[in-house]
């Protein structure tokens, strides 16, 4: 992750303030143990990122007031899908453990992000809670109000939650799950679809990811997530073809 390797300083989370500096002291502490240099653009907005998305999984895994040993695996699972190294694993452990304690909410951490990043990035923000928090197959009911009130701390769409609220982890090769996936419906047109198979895609865009500087291994982990998306068109589209 290239922030550790530039060697991020203190400085920045004090620059930055509130909750998500707070959280960066806690990353660049563990890492750098203090060391300053240059710090490019680039560098600046992985570890926001890293950041805030930590933080706030870690407000969501303390929603219902206890961390399951079923989320702490959902939320490892999701750094391997990141390929993080264990050393960046253990930062973002740190971070989690510490957003699990602190007197900030998880629209504190919402609402500073959407001051310090673009909209694109608050997008895909929003896409990866959504992706964590259904990783174990159900979204509960504190999750599910998070996840329905964040967008308007985050400044992005409202319809944002209907969107994702229509989609579920699945097989995709159940043609009705892949439906669902898409956030489609059978009544919908061939044009709709696709319509929807585009936005789903783009939100994983690899042009997207490297030219907002999110962390290195977030590409493995949307590269996994736009194969599910064309797997689930192409078994949409090919059973349409029967009717």
């Amino acid at each position: 992750m290239s922030w550790l390797r530039a060697g991020v300083f203190g400085g920045l989370g004090m620059l930055i303030g509130g909750p998500i500096g707070a959280g960066i002291g806690i990353a660049v502490g563990s890492a750098m143990g203090g060391e300053k240099s240059h710090v490019s653009l680039e560098a600046q907005n992985q570890l926001i990122y890293f950041t805030a998305l930590f933080s706030m999984l870690g407000k969501i895994a303390k929603a219902d007031g206890q961390v399951s040993q079923e989320e702490v695996a959902v939320v490892s699972r999701f750094m391997d899908e990141m390929g993080l190294q264990e050393e960046h694993k253990q930062i973002a452990i740190k971070i989690f453990n510490d957003a699990k304690i602190n007197t900030y909410s998880i629209y504190d951490y919402a609402s500073q992000y959407s001051e310090v990043a673009g909209h694109e990035m608050r997008v895909i923000l929003y896409a990866t809670l959504w992706n964590v928090a259904l990783s174990d197959g159900v979204i509960h009911p504190k999750e599910d109000e998070i996840l329905r009130k964040i967008p308007g701390f985050l400044k992005i769409e409202e319809s944002s939650y209907d969107e994702y609220s229509l989609r579920a982890p699945c097989d995709t090769g159940d043609v009705n799950k892949s439906y669902v996936l898409l956030g489609c419906e059978t009544g919908d047109s061939d044009s709709e679809i696709k319509r929807k198979y585009r936005y789903a895609v783009s939100e994983y865009h690899p042009d997207k990811i490297q030219s907002k500087g999110l962390p290195d291994g977030f590409m493995k982990f949307a590269n996994e997530q736009t194969q599910k998306i064309n797997e689930a068109y192409s078994v949409v589209m090919e059973s349409r073809k029967s009717l």
